[in-house]
């Protein structure tokens, strides 16, 4: 296991094989997968797969999400972090900022703060230029999270049928944003 991440409440680490019962919990979850194309897994099978998909981006691209856990009960929360992305914008591959949360786990602003803590390792440490990131347009809460982080709305374009808003934050935004908070 490889700790990327840690903050007052969360450890941020590798998501691993053991991780599967939490996976099952957030991606069979429908309202999880409302945004999401509204096809929530259903099986213990389908969780490894993910997993397996997740662990196979850490070999090919050195990078993918990560899974948040809770400092105090070890609990599985959700992903976050980084991955090299290149299906969504078929016009160009990109670094994605993205989170998704078990809906206990909604309205605390964990998905905030390991959005902020992923900005800053994708910068700080993997000296990235920028990093994008996209959410359904009727998403409140993730466009929200998206805007105050300091990602900007630069754009729209349709993925698997539905509109999304496209955001980006460059390296030099970034730190201007840091100096100023």
């Amino acid at each position: 296991m490889k700790i990327h991440i840690e903050t007052d409440r969360l450890i941020i680490r590798d998501i691993e094989a053991y991780d599967v019962e939490g996976i099952l919990a957030l991606d069979s979850d429908p309202e999880v997968h409302e945004f999401l194309g509204k096809k929530p897994i259903k099986t213990i099978e389908e969780a490894k797969e993910i997993i397996d998909y997740i662990r196979g981006q850490y070999v090919k691209n050195g990078i993918g999400r990560w899974a948040i856990i809770d400092k105090e009960t070890n609990d599985f929360i959700g992903w976050t972090g980084l991955k090299y992305e290149e299906e969504v914008r078929k016009e160009f591959n990109y670094y994605d900022l993205g989170y998704r949360l078990r809906r206990k786990y909604w309205g605390k602003g964990i998905a905030s703060e390991t959005a902020i803590a992923s900005l800053a390792y994708g910068f700080e440490k993997l000296d990235l230029k920028e990093i994008g990131g996209a959410a359904d347009v009727n998403h409140s809460a993730s466009n929200k999270i998206l805007q105050k982080i300091g990602m900007k709305c630069i754009d729209t374009f349709v993925y698997d049928g539905e509109l999304h808003n496209w955001y980006k934050i460059e390296k030099a935004e970034w730190l201007e944003n840091k100096r100023n908070s």
